[in-house]
C-alpha cells in the first residue's frame, strides 16, 4: 500500500473512532446513483466534476437558454423586438443541434413546422 493510501486509512479510522460519520444526512440509506447513460462514458468523470463544481456542459446551458428565450418569444407582441428575438432562437436552436451532432428537428421549430410542410 502506498503512503497516501495508508495516511488516507488512518484518518478514517480516526474519525470513526471520534464519531465524525455518526450523523451524517442520509446515514443508512443506499446512495442515489446518477443516471449518466446518456453521457458518452469516456465523458462521464468530466460531467460529474464539473456538476459538482456547479458547472454544466455548453450544450445544456444552451439548452437552458433556449427554453427561456423560446418562453419569451411566445409571450410577446408581433413587433420587430419579437421578430430579433425570433432569429436569436433560430440561431441559438442550430447551435444547439450542431453541437449534438444531428440533423435540425421540426419539432424544436413548431412555430415553422405548419409554414414549411404547406410550402413543401
Amino acid at each position: 500500500m502506498d503512503i497516501m493510501a495508508a495516511i488516507a486509512e488512518r484518518k478514517i479510522k480516526e474519525a470513526m473512532e471520534n464519531g465524525a460519520f455518526d450523523n451524517l444526512p442520509g446515514r443508512g440509506k443506499p446512495l442515489v446513483q446518477e443516471d449518466l447513460s446518456a453521457v458518452p462514458e469516456e465523458l462521464r468523470m468530466a460531467y460529474k466534476i464539473m456538476k459538482n463544481a456547479g458547472c454544466v456542459p455548453p450544450e445544456v446551458e444552451l439548452g437552458n437558454e433556449v427554453a427561456s428565450l423560446r418562453r419569451l418569444v411566445l409571450g410577446m407582441e408581433e413587433s420587430e423586438e419579437r421578430r430579433s428575438r425570433v432569429r436569436e432562437l433560430n440561431f441559438k436552436l442550430m447551435k444547439l443541434e450542431m453541437m449534438r451532432k444531428r440533423p435540425l428537428s421540426l419539432d424544436l421549430l413548431p412555430e415553422y413546422q405548419e409554414k414549411l410542410l404547406e410550402r413543401f
